[in-house]
């Protein structure tokens, strides 16, 4: 099985970043670089390795800025990796996956898998089990204490 997390608006705060949609709309991709942590990421880091040590995928299935140029998704996709980087380092991500504005995520997953995202449209379109970030930390731990 593998657990899938959308990043912008679920782990990382990107709507918070100041000025943050004129910045994406001039092509500046410092928000994704700059937005904070959404939840305690030692606590997330944690339940993700001990998950993996009990044979579940992690990934990571996350947007670039909506009409960006090739060149500026790019941008977004460095921008993103390096967020990552930076806050949940000791995590080995199976997948990841930074696509192009609007592409289906379903479209990467089978129905056994689970997806965390902050839209309501994307959690309904999952073909598996899909949830709102408040619920992350819970539903891991679950995951954690059926094993």
């Amino acid at each position: 099985m593998k657990i899938y997390f959308d990043m912008d608006g679920t782990i990382a705060d990107l709507y918070a970043v100041e000025n943050w949609l004129p910045k994406l709309r001039a092509s500046d991709a410092s928000p994704y670089e700059e937005a904070e942590v959404m939840l305690n990421m030692s606590i997330l880091a944690r339940y993700l390795n001990k998950l993996q040590k009990l044979g579940y995928q992690i990934g990571i299935i996350s947007w670039t800025s909506k009409g960006g140029t090739e060149r500026y998704n790019r941008a977004v996709e460095v921008a993103k990796l390096n967020w990552l980087h930076d806050h949940l380092r000791s995590v080995s991500f199976d997948e990841i996956y930074i696509v192009e504005y609007g592409t289906p995520k379903q479209d990467f997953a089978d129905e056994t898998d689970i997806l965390f995202d902050d839209s309501e449209e994307i959690r309904n379109d999952w073909t598996g089990k899909a949830y709102e970030p408040s619920e992350i930390l819970s539903i891991l731990s679950g995951l954690l204490h059926q094993e």
